[in-house]
């Protein structure tokens, strides 16, 4: 693994989560710098080998994930900075968004992670890399959590029922 990438990689999620989400008192930031830290990891991991034998079944598998991971964080910012009125910060909206990915599931972005993290660890699994996709996957359900709380804060009975009416990550299971 190339440490100076790791030290640099590092401090610039670490100053991603500073400015856009704990600088603001959105502590979500804080869980999520781990989601993205493992997803960094296992990138430098599995560098190497992220175009090795393309038409093995780990392979496919692992482009399947991360091709659904690119749609899903892509539809999830264009909506929220389309339909949630946000600044220059999308995370930053003033409604809830509800239509698009947002109709079925709640956290469209954080299942992106996911599947980028799994995607990536899919490239060359080994015990380092499934430690890393676990940290990742309970990362990303953490950090959920808080943003959970934090959005009743902000929208209040709306959210609650939002809750109600939608999964998590995975539509109609979870």
């Amino acid at each position: 693994m190339n440490y100076t990438a790791l030290a640099i990689g590092t401090l610039v999620i670490i100053l991603f989560s500073w400015f856009y989400s704990i600088k603001h008192k959105r502590y979500h930031g804080i869980p999520r710098f781990f989601a993205f830290e493992s997803i960094f990891i296992l990138v430098l991991l599995n560098l190497k080998v992220w175009f090795h034998d393309p038409v093995s079944v780990k392979q496919i598998i692992s482009w399947i994930l991360l091709i659904f991971s690119a749609y899903a964080g892509l539809e999830g910012i264009i909506l929220l900075k389309g339909r949630g009125k946000s600044g220059a910060n999308f995370e930053e909206t003033t409604v809830l968004v509800k239509s698009g990915l947002y109709r079925y599931i709640r956290h469209p972005l954080y299942m992106s992670l996911f599947l980028l993290g799994t995607g990536v660890m899919m490239k060359n699994p080994g015990p380092v890399q499934l430690i890393a996709a676990i940290v990742n996957f309970l990362a990303v359900y953490v950090t959920s959590r808080v943003e959970e709380k934090e959005m009743v804060e902000k929208f209040g009975d709306e959210y609650i029922a939002y809750i109600r009416e939608t999964k998590m990550f995975v539509p109609f299971l979870i």
